[in-house]
């Protein structure tokens, strides 16, 4: 309990340390939200008063004449009150503007997550106990060379090949817009098909964690419990799975936790190539119409997903890991 206590207020330090961040750094980009979209209304052919100026800066919580320490305290308000303003660029509650892309970006990302260190953990453990055969090279040369391309050349690539070129898949969309959202297999099919390209690209950058699957596994293989097992006529196939690749895991969650981030991060450019209805199209209109309210939302997302994450690998490590346990104890 005292181990979870003090993990929880670690996150909480570093949860408020976000939210400072997540208010001074968009109002430190060039550009006024307030100003760009009184540009698209003259554009368009409408008035603009005072009261209409004063209106707008109460209602997306930006003004020029209220300092910004009155302003953060505002917003740290509005933020546990769940008032997190409204978008600039879709004119709608940010919550609900977020809530529907979230739903999508949970889907893709827990996919992954789900797919990509499934394969990874079980090649790892394979190529570790065939280290040094032909099956070892192919599979770890591979998992680099793909891992090492670069996310955009990786999606854009992918996207080129199989959906604009050869058509065997959808170009954008989460699901076929001819379909409403219901529990039918024709839309979950819908759902899954769209979903392909993105996952596919996604699982293919994240295979370098093969290799340190791999590389934890082999250190695993030296030691003398695994002697033992060998020495007492244990099974390979037990020797391989409960003896060596249940301690092997462990470092994988500390670097899954770790690569949380750079998850998102990824998922947010692949969603941009794709045009794939998620957080990371969100966040990208959001930047081009300078949405502080959007992004700022979008952010205090994203921080508490990956807080959360690490959280949970905290509590799995906890667990799993009965060194740990017995540390913390003592």
């Amino acid at each position: 309990m005292k181990f979870i206590l003090s993990r929880l207020g670690f996150y909480f330090l570093a949860f408020l340390g976000a939210i400072t961040i997540n208010f001074f750094l968009p109002r430190l980009m060039p550009g006024d939200p307030i100003q760009s979209f009184l540009g698209r209304l003259a554009q368009s052919g409408g008035q603009i008063t005072p009261e209409m100026v004063a209106a707008l800066e109460m209602l997306y919580g930006y003004s020029t004449s209220v300092p910004l320490i009155e302003q953060f305290f505002h917003y740290l308000q509005n933020i546990l009150t769940g008032e997190w303003g409204t978008s600039t660029r879709f004119y709608q509650p940010v919550f609900d503007v977020l809530g529907r892309g979230m739903l999508w970006t949970l889907l893709l990302v827990g996919s992954y997550i789900l797919v990509s260190y499934t394969i990874t953990t079980l090649l790892g453990i394979y190529v570790a106990w065939k280290r040094g055969t032909w099956i070892d090279s192919v599979i770890t040369v591979s998992s680099v060379v793909v891992s090492s391309i670069p996310t955009v050349v990786m999606a854009l690539l992918i996207y080129f090949v199989f959906a604009s070129d050869l058509g065997w898949f959808p170009t954008g969309y989460a699901y076929d817009p001819k379909l409403d959202p219901a529990l039918s297999w024709e839309f979950i099919s819908s759902v899954l098909y769209h979903l392909a390209l993105p996952l596919f690209s996604m699982v293919l950058l994240g295979m370098g964690g093969v290799m340190g699957m791999r590389s934890n596994m082999i250190n695993q293989l030296g030691e003398d419990f695994i002697v033992m097992g060998w020495a007492k006529g244990v099974k390979d196939r037990k020797v391989m799975l409960q003896y060596g690749a249940r301690n092997a895991i462990l470092p994988m969650i500390t670097s899954f936790a770790m690569s949380i981030g750079s998850i998102f991060a990824g998922s947010l450019i692949i969603e941009i190539i794709f045009n794939y209805p998620g957080l990371g199209q969100v966040m990208f209109q959001a930047m081009l119409s300078r949405d502080y309210p959007l992004i700022q939302g979008y952010l205090l997302i994203m921080t508490f997903m990956v807080l959360s994450a690490n959280f949970i690998a905290d509590l799995l490590m906890f667990i799993l890991d009965p060194r740990l346990r017995s540390e913390l104890e003592a």
